[in-house]
């Protein structure tokens, strides 16, 4: 049996930690085949991002239609998109993006500025599993989302742009809000003691598009992937590849 293919749209990260190599490696690490389609590329490492080089959006335009000529893509993650063409190459291609994840990559964790909040406006808009977490809910908003009360209310207000679902993940909290069908659920977490926390984002986003691609209901692609994000930190917790805040392990599956 063929495994599932998952796509990742999304900037590459020279440090290893997040973004298209994050992405791939937890596409490797629960079971799909990944391909990619790189939006940037950036010069970064643990102590954050000192370059960035967006690619032409005909150039992701031709390795769109490239993987999605050839390979049954069975689900779609994006990740950082910096530029309205990009967007728009995307956006003219959604109806051929099947369980399509977005997750709205703003700004990194060392803070330097990735994405634009009205590009990622654009993606929200279709039938996504949107995946900010609650300071990117809140750069959407126009409005601080800190408290587990914020993230409920910026979940629904997410909601009604018009993604399939929305899940405001609270970091270090180990919070998560899902909003599905008009309805919130509250998942909380253990939280994981560790400055490696780079990629984290891009991992959870990741991982539920394979969930997904193997026909999980949405609940049931959010309950795993945050569990495999959770053992991903513990894996990685004790790593010290650089001087800031380092990667998960992708394959150690700590319990």
């Amino acid at each position: 049996m063929n495994p599932p293919v998952v796509l990742t749209i999304a900037g590459s990260d020279s440090g290893g930690g997040a973004g298209i190599q994050a992405d791939l490696k937890t596409f490797a690490a629960l079971g799909a085949f990944g391909t990619s389609v790189i939006t940037a590329i950036t010069a970064q490492n643990t102590l954050g991002v000192t370059a960035i080089h967006p690619v032409p959006a005909e150039i992701v335009a031709a390795q769109l239609d490239a993987v999605l000529s050839d390979l049954p893509v069975a689900a779609v993650k994006i990740g950082m998109i910096s530029d309205p063409d990009v967007a728009k190459v995307i956006a003219e291609r959604a109806d051929a993006l099947p369980n399509l994840v977005v997750d709205p990559v703003l700004v990194a964790t060392a803070g330097s500025r990735l994405g634009e909040v009205a590009v990622v406006g654009v993606l929200s808009a279709y039938p996504c599993v949107l995946t900010p977490n609650r300071h990117e809910a809140g750069a959407l908003l126009g409005r601080p989302v800190e408290t587990a009360e914020e993230m409920i209310s910026a979940a629904a207000e997410l909601a009604a742009l018009g993604p399939r679902a929305v899940v405001v993940t609270g970091s270090e909290l180990a919070l998560d809000v899902l909003h599905l069908d008009g309805e919130t659920t509250l998942l909380p977490g253990e939280p994981v003691p560790t400055v490696n926390n780079h990629g984290s984002g891009c991992t959870f986003s990741s991982a539920i598009a394979v969930r997904l691609a193997a026909g999980d209901p949405v609940p049931a692609a959010v309950a795993a992937a945050k569990d495999y994000v959770r053992r991903g930190l513990r894996g990685g917790s004790t790593w010290k590849l650089g001087q800031g805040p380092g990667p998960l392990d992708h394959f150690g599956w700590s319990a």
